[in-house]
């Protein structure tokens, strides 16, 4: 059963732990690190991206486009274990699984990044994948 409400669609992803890197970060450990030692852990690359997007506030700075480049290497390094956990392009991803929030946070740092370059179309699909994974994921990424 989905935790949405859809009985015949896809159950629920929910990605494995990724406990150095999750510890680390918990740690707070310099996410630089923590994506140098485990590349594969979207959390850190989403960190990455919030923090650059904060520095650059509400202009376009080298910041900024660090951001979008750091939320797309967390958005992918996340579809790639997405993959490999079962999800085949679609279906729920909750937010209210911890080791899924370095995903949902790289969405949300990479549609934060596309909408201070101009990129709207980039920033709706972001958004859009944000709703078909978890309809309150972009209400905890404050993009409502």
């Amino acid at each position: 059963m989905s935790s949405f409400g859809d009985l015949l669609g896809p159950q629920p992803v929910l990605l494995p732990e990724l406990i150095d890197a999750e510890d680390a970060i918990s740690a707070g450990t310099d996410p630089v690190a923590v994506a140098a030692q485990f590349p594969a852990a979207s959390i850190a690359w989403a960190q990455l991206a919030e923090a650059a997007l904060d520095r650059s506030g509400d202009e376009v700075t080298h910041d900024t486009v660090a951001a979008y480049a750091f939320a797309r290497t967390g958005y992918h390094r996340g579809l790639d274990l997405l993959r490999r956990n079962g999800w085949k392009g679609f279906g729920p991803v909750p937010w209210a699984h911890e080791p899924n929030q370095g995903f949902l946070r790289s969405v949300g740092a990479l549609a934060r990044a596309a909408r201070a370059v101009g990129e709207t179309e980039e920033y709706a699909r972001c958004l859009d994948l944000l709703e078909d994974c978890d309809p309150h994921a972009a209400g905890e990424l404050g993009l409502d």
